[in-house]
């Protein structure tokens, strides 16, 4: 199957994709790109209860929230929001059992999912028409399959993440005019996790040799907590430590107003491409051509052949598209002088008429 025949725009289209905040970044693109094209259609995203914090107030869209907290309640919620409504296309677009199963709450005549390939836990089993196979693609790439099977073959390559004024507060109160390095360090996997000691070092470098101030980023689990306070404590330089302390909306804000970010494979890094901020994207557990920060693959410090040659006895190329190391102490393949390189690269790096140095702070 290549293209799903539609003599004129479906009335309604459900799209399912619940997490993670980075994936729900991915997915955006499209969603901008089925709106320019087919205005009138309503479009229903059945999305998770934290990501749904980061874009509830796009306009033009209903969003129905799965709580997994809630266990099988959040199922009946589901059903009961979707009871006797009926959709013309159904994307789905997240290949695991638990979105599978909502999958079969929702009442559409195209059952839209990934090629059989690529498809797992059994997804192809949920669906009625899926994606052409397209190989060793990244993640943005792939979700746009949705779209050009729908005809649709021109990418609106735009995010527009509404921000409110409170989240716009927060960030210039975090960064006032004056480059910032934002340290993002940890992602939701722990392996792919580099260490303290080289952010802070990273981070002592950017303060002495650009004059950046550095601004320490994340969540409120209790590793995000131990790496933030370790990096201050080591670093011999003045920090900002924001850990815990913002919400999804004034992340991405202060995200937004940032000169550079620093982060590996996480939610972070591809929220910060989704901001137009250059990325530093640390990777040697998962591969950047799949995964990496999409506007900022030239700053990708990558040891992930290294790593794979290692862990199976073969290239990249010869193992499964998105195989991932989880051998402890692969990140510190990853040394601090190529990290501190590719920053001094980046702050002379173009972004339109300016350099990243030069590049105009967020309103």
């Amino acid at each position: 199957m290549n293209k799903l025949p539609f003599n004129s725009p479906p009335e309604r289209l459900c799209l399912l994709r619940l997490s993670a905040v980075g994936d729900v970044s991915h997915v955006l693109p499209v969603v901008r790109t089925l709106q320019a094209h087919w205005p009138e259609t309503q479009i229903t995203w059945i999305i998770g209860k934290a990501e749904h914090s980061l874009v509830e107030d796009i306009e033009g869209i209903e969003f129905i929230t799965f709580d997994k907290a809630k266990r099988w309640s959040a199922f009946a919620e589901i059903r009961r929001q979707l009871a006797d409504r009926h959709f013309d296309v159904l994307l789905h677009m997240q290949m695991s059992l638990r979105a599978s199963l909502i999958s079969l709450l929702v009442n559409a005549d195209i059952r839209l999912g990934f090629d059989r390939k690529r498809a797992r836990d059994f997804q192809w089993l949920f669906t009625n028409h899926r994606i052409p196979y397209r190989p060793r693609q990244h993640v943005i790439e792939s979700f746009f399959g949705f779209s050009e099977a729908l005809g649709i073959n021109d990418r609106m390559m735009r995010w527009d993440i509404p921000v409110p004024e409170y989240a716009r507060t927060c960030s210039r109160q975090a960064i006032p005019e004056q480059p910032t390095l934002v340290v993002s360090p940890c992602s939701s996997q722990a392996y792919r996790n580099w260490t303290a000691e080289g952010y802070a070092t990273v981070a002592d470098h950017a303060v002495e040799h650009h004059g950046m101030r550095v601004v320490i980023t994340g969540g409120l689990s209790t590793i995000e907590n131990q790496y933030g306070d370790e990096i201050v404590t080591l670093m011999r330089h003045e920090s900002l430590n924001l850990v815990g302390r913002t919400d999804l909306k004034q992340l991405f804000a202060i995200l937004q107003r940032a000169t550079l970010v620093l982060a590996p494979d996480s939610g972070p890094a591809h929220l910060a491409n989704a901001a137009g901020t250059p990325v530093i994207g640390l990777y040697a557990t998962t591969n950047p051509e799949r995964a990496g920060p999409y506007g900022s693959l030239d700053l990708v410090v990558s040891r992930y052949a290294e790593a794979v040659q290692e862990r199976y006895g073969k290239p990249p190329e010869q193992v499964r598209w998105g195989a991932r190391v989880r051998t402890e102490g692969t990140m510190e393949r990853i040394t601090p002088q190529e990290v501190i390189e590719t920053l001094d690269q980046a702050m002379t790096r173009p972004t339109g008429n300016t350099t990243v140095s030069e590049s105009p702070f967020s309103p």
